[in-house]
C-alpha cells in the first residue's frame, strides 16, 4: 500500500489504531464462549467483530439500547453482550438466556490496560519529518490530551480532538469536515486512518478522503479501500516532504 502521492495530511483514530487495550472486550468474550459448548470458529468470530464496529458506529441498534437503558448501565452491558451472541450466531433466547450466565465472567475479565504496539512511535516520527500534517480525531465524548500525553504522542499531532468536543461523531461528516478546516486541506490531500470501517472509513469516504483500515484480524476483507494490518505498514512511503511532491 503506497500513500497517495497528492496527499499530505494524515488524521489518525485512536482507539484500535495507536492505542488498544489488553485484553479487548472481545478477547474475554470469546475466551468465555470458549469454555462453553459452542464452536469459536473463525467465520463466527469474524461476524461479530463486524458487527461491533457496526454497533459503535452510530448504529440504529446503539441509539435503541441508549434510550431504552440509559449507555453504560448493567443492563445496557448485558443487553450488549447478548446482541453479540446474536451476531456470533445464537437465536435471540439462546442468546438472552446466555448473556445472563457470561455477563458476570465479562465483569471480572474484562481489566484493560492501554497498549500502544511498538511501531506507533517510530512511524508518527517518520511521517512526522517527511513532511506529513498529522492529526487525530477520536469518537470519544471526553477530550484526550491527558492520554495523549501520557502516552507521549501528543508533540507528533498539529491538533487532535473528540467527538464530544465539537458534538459530532463518526460517521457523520461534520466531524471529518472539522479536520480539514483544522489541516487547512483539501480531500483529495488528506487521508484517514482507523480500525472500524463503518464510522472510519465510510464517514471518511463520504466527505471524499482517501481512506486506510488497519484490519490486524481481516474482519473486513472485502473492503473497498487500502488496507493495513499494523500501523508500521505506512512509513517510508515518500522520502520528501509531501507538500513538496
Amino acid at each position: 500500500m503506497n500513500l497517495p502521492q497528492r496527499v499530505h495530511t494524515l488524521l489518525f483514530d485512536f482507539d484500535g489504531t495507536l492505542c488498544h487495550r489488553r485484553p479487548s472486550s472481545l478477547d474475554v468474550f470469546f475466551h468465555l464462549l470458549e469454555n462453553t459448548d459452542l464452536e469459536v470458529d473463525p467465520e463466527s468470530k469474524r461476524n461479530t467483530r463486524r458487527f461491533v464496529h457496526y454497533y459503535w458506529a452510530n448504529s440504529q441498534e446503539l441509539m435503541q439500547d441508549i434510550k431504552e437503558f440509559d449507555k453504560l448501565t448493567p443492563p445496557f452491558w448485558e443487553n450488549y453482550l447478548k446482541r453479540k451472541l446474536i451476531a456470533f450466531g445464537l437465536d435471540e433466547e439462546r442468546g438472552s438466556a446466555l448473556s445472563s450466565q457470561l455477563q458476570p465472567g465479562m465483569e471480572k475479565e474484562y481489566q484493560p490496560e492501554p497498549w500502544i504496539p511498538p511501531d506507533v512511535h517510530p512511524t508518527l516520527s517518520a511521517l512526522q519529518r517527511e513532511g506529513y500534517t498529522l492529526g487525530l480525531v477520536s469518537n470519544r465524548s471526553m477530550p484526550i490530551g491527558g492520554e495523549l500525553s501520557e502516552h507521549d504522542l501528543d508533540r507528533y499531532f498539529d491538533f487532535h480532538y473528540t467527538a464530544g468536543e465539537i458534538q459530532s461523531w463518526k460517521p457523520d461528516q461534520a466531524i471529518f469536515e472539522f479536520a480539514l478546516d483544522l489541516a487547512q486541506s483539501t480531500p483529495q490531500q488528506t487521508s484517514f486512518i482507523g480500525d472500524n470501517y463503518y464510522a472510519d472509513i465510510l464517514g471518511a469516504k463520504n466527505v471524499g478522503l482517501h481512506t486506510i483500515l488497519i484490519d490486524p484480524h481481516d474482519t473486513f476483507p472485502d473492503a473497498d479501500c487500502s488496507v493495513i494490518h499494523s500501523i508500521g505498514e505506512l512509513r517510508g512511503r515518500h522520502q520528501v516532504n509531501p507538500r513538496e511532491a
